[in-house]
């Protein structure tokens, strides 16, 4: 081995030896494509930035050279640095550069481009957001070639669909073909940890767009299959018409948002607030049955969003949601309604149901009466009703059933209320005395 390579090597191990990654570039075509009296230079890649390599080497110098972003000197050789690809989502073949502008500028000079390096990996500067045309297009679209675009960064396939729910824009059709080869992939070699982070960046309010994009790409299959498996359960969305689950969850997120705008953890709890349907699911009589599908629910859920690197106090809030969601379904009586409202989380709660009622296209008769029952909570429990009943009053009060102890029941509630009365023994006095002020029989 040639000394200048040699030397490349020993500059490779420096940078390894504090951390990062270094490798010479494609040796075998760097020596190929020098020929007599050309000055030596030699490509090296790494993942350190110029800074790095400047506290390493004091003769480092900024490259002018295309993408790559240092230089340095060493006797007559000139070494080029090129950012490596760190791209965790990638596909293994494209994490490794083989070309880069400088060799292949010399391949066509002598007029030897091999076939496999007609679309190369040619390392480049970090940029999250490269891959991706102007989205004055009006359309989520790759650059250059999809596929290729695509296989740099599998990442990239998730943050199209990202940018099409939150911008409201369509993803380009040969893009689209791009990532719907590629989803298999994007499973195998995009961690979830990324995909998750991608998937915090959208809007409550798109979120249902998201789920939507990831279900028709066949990523959430994947990712989530218990949800992309209620696309094939069925339920009653009213009396006449039948609905998937799936199609009834997508509704529930696109409503949840209108009342609670940007919460993001509650329309996430909408995604899995039915998702105990799939294991819960009966068929009989000629209809479908969910019995105790919130409790399983929760437990579902919990096993997924634990596999999908939540925190736990987030794990805690959605399971909690899935577990309770049912509980402002039915008409509550005034004890129920307090137990209601003594839950945690009791406002995502209303509001999921009453999402739940729109995407039913329902009536709101349970609703309505739940919430009028909700403002009874403001008055303290021992203040609706009377510290004696009915037969209690007649009992102290010697009455007969009549009008005269319905009277007697409310004057003594309002007393009560008042702060006039506020124990039994009071109660009785009460009752004795205004029976015969009033004259009462």
């Amino acid at each position: 081995m040639s000394d200048p390579y040699k030397d490349a090597i020993s500059i490779c191990k420096t940078i390894m030896r504090n951390g990062y990654d270094a490798y010479v570039v494609n040796a075998r075509m760097q020596h190929l494509v020098l020929g007599d009296g050309d000055a030596i230079e030699l490509d090296i890649a790494t993942d350190i930035d110029f800074k790095g390599l400047d506290r390493l080497f004091s003769t480092v110098e900024h490259s002018d050279a295309p993408l790559a972003f240092g230089k340095m000197r060493e006797g007559e050789v000139l070494y080029r640095f090129y950012a490596t690809d760190i791209e965790d989502g990638s596909h293994p073949e494209e994490c490794v550069s083989r070309i880069t502008p400088r060799l292949l500028k010399k391949l066509q000079e002598k007029g030897e481009i091999p076939a496999n390096l007609a679309c190369p990996y040619i390392p480049e500067t970090e940029d999250r957001y490269k891959g991706f045309e102007d989205l004055e297009t009006g359309e989520i679209r790759f650059v250059g070639i999809p596929d290729d675009t695509l296989k740099r960064d599998y990442l990239r396939a998730v943050r199209a669909m990202r940018f099409a729910a939150n911008f409201n824009l369509p993803i380009e059709h040969n893009s689209w073909m791009a990532i719907l080869r590629g989803a298999r992939r994007v499973l195998d070699y995009v961690s979830v940890t990324d995909i998750m982070d991608e998937w915090r960046k959208v809007e409550a309010e798109n979120m249902a767009d998201f789920v939507q994009l990831l279900f028709d790409s066949m990523i959430l299959h994947g990712l989530i299959p218990e949800i992309a498996a209620l696309s094939r359960v069925k339920q009653m969305k009213n009396e006449e018409e039948e609905e998937t689950v799936f199609a009834h969850t997508l509704e529930v997120m696109r409503h949840y948002p209108e009342e609670l705008p940007f919460d993001w953890l509650g329309t996430l709890a909408c995604l899995f607030h039915d998702v105990g349907k799939l294991y819960t699911a009966e068929f009989f009589d000629d209809r479908w049955t969910f019995y105790q599908h919130h409790r399983v629910g929760a437990k579902v859920a919990r096993k997924i969003l634990n596999s999908l690197r939540f925190e736990s106090s987030d794990v805690d809030v959605v399971c909690h949601i899935a577990r309770h969601h049912k509980r402002f379904g039915f008409m509550l009586t005034d004890r129920g309604i307090r137990r209601f409202k003594a839950l945690d989380e009791y406002p995502r709660l209303i509001e999921i149901e009453r999402a739940g009622v729109k995407a039913r296209g329902g009536n709101y008769t349970e609703f309505n009466h739940n919430m009028k029952m909700m403002e009874r909570t403001e008055t303290p429990e021992e203040m609706l009703e009377p510290l004696l009943n009915g037969n209690e009053i007649m009992e102290f009060a010697g009455l007969q059933p009549g009008p005269a102890v319905g009277i007697i029941r409310e004057a003594l509630l309002k007393a009560q209320v008042a702060g006039e009365v506020s124990s039994v023994p009071d109660s009785v006095e009460f009752v004795i005395r205004y029976k015969e002020r009033e004259g009462l029989s």
